[in-house]
């Protein structure tokens, strides 16, 4: 027990160091990408609140190269030292040694979904709105309820929210809408009743509908205006709508059974959010996927040379991988594979793979 307690001290040494460089460099990076985004007119504390709020989303994503990076200092350095020659002498299997790192490897990964991500979704969340809004002035926002879909487009002038009883999968075409413009220090000045409106560029393109001014002392009615067709400016796009309501990593986890009810209640694909959550299920699996990664290639002893070569291979495994899981995720958003099966598959495969690689090294 108490060797045990002493590679999971080391394993987490080893982790919160790569993770520290990993995260200081990442965050000197991502402030001269936002100092270079951002002109004069943003300040050096907003340019740095962007870099902070971007930061754990970016750690989220690099766990499983930490991980990997983690492994292959922990047992590179027992090999040096010849503990692990002297541990297997005194007749306790390599296995035995990876115990504890996967055990503080998968006590990680619970931590990171189970807290993490919540701080990742609030965060990023965050992050896209000030960056929107210091890159543009103004801020987009999408909400789905049961009662339909509610946006809100905005540019310096004022603000336009919009209720649709219904929409295609992407939002760009909305049925029973109601548009309701405000002017900044005026409130709302006009509302829009439509039976359709398509986003095309630039613009929502509304059909059947009709208009008021909202203007103090005068009945809506006396100002009502009906048009076949007619064309609304609109700062949204096709990818803006996706991104502010389409992107899984920005609810937290806990939270996104219930959305994907509501997505599929308000006539949306949902499939993008299943795989996601089942993919955040399957993370600590995977990451401790990329400890036994790390272990078969660096366990032998030091002696016996090609150190080198056997890192560069764990990390390139590491990658690949990682891509694999990727290009899983992609085809289970697609449709082309089970939710479960995209999300569990590959870290099962992995771990099958590092175990594999493990026993054949220590029995031949």
């Amino acid at each position: 027990m108490i060797l045990h307690y002493y590679y999971a001290r080391r394993f987490l040494f080893f982790f919160l160091t790569v993770a520290g460089v990993l995260t200081g460099f990442q965050v000197l990076i991502d402030l001269v990408e936002q100092i270079r985004r951002h002109g004069p007119e943003v300040s050096f504390g907003e340019k740095l609140q962007l870099t902070l709020l971007n930061a754990p989303d970016g750690i989220y994503q690099i766990l499983p190269l930490i991980m990997i990076l983690a492994s292959i200092a922990l047992f590179v350095s027992l090999s040096r030292s010849s503990e692990l020659v002297v541990t297997r002498a005194a007749g306790r299997p390599a296995l035995a040694a990876l115990m504890a790192p996967v055990a503080v490897a998968a006590l990680i990964g619970v931590q990171a979904v189970a807290m993490g991500n919540p701080i990742v979704a609030a965060t990023s969340k965050r992050y896209q709105d000030l960056n929107e809004l210091y890159r543009s002035g103004a801020s987009s926002v999408v909400s789905v309820g049961r009662d339909g879909l509610w946006l809100r487009q905005g540019d310096a002038t004022g603000q336009t929210v919009i209720r649709a009883s219904g929409a295609n999968s992407d939002a760009t075409t909305l049925y029973d809408v109601t548009f309701v413009t405000y002017e900044t220090g005026r409130g709302p000045v006009r509302r829009i009743e439509a039976a359709e409106a398509s986003l095309t560029q630039g613009a929502w393109t509304l059909t059947s509908a009709r208009a008021w001014a909202l203007q103090s002392g005068r009945s809506p009615d006396e100002t009502a205006e009906d048009f076949a067709t007619i064309d609304l400016p609109s700062t949204l796009t096709q990818e803006g709508i996706r991104d502010s309501f389409g992107k899984p990593s920005f609810i937290p986890v806990w939270d996104l059974p219930a959305f994907v009810t509501q997505m599929e209640e308000a006539g949306f694909s949902a499939r993008r959010y299943a795989v996601w959550f089942q993919i955040e299920l399957a993370r600590p699996l995977f990451l401790v996927a990329m400890v036994m990664i790390g272990a078969a290639f660096t366990m032998g002893h030091s002696r016996f040379g090609r150190t080198g070569l056997m890192v560069l291979l764990a990390v390139m495994l590491g990658f690949g991988l990682y891509y694999v899981r990727n290009f899983a995720q992609i085809l289970g958003e697609n449709g082309q594979l089970d939710a479960r099966f995209a999300a569990w598959a590959p870290a099962v495969a992995s771990i099958l793979l590092a175990l594999g690689l493990i026993l054949h090294k220590e029995d031949g």
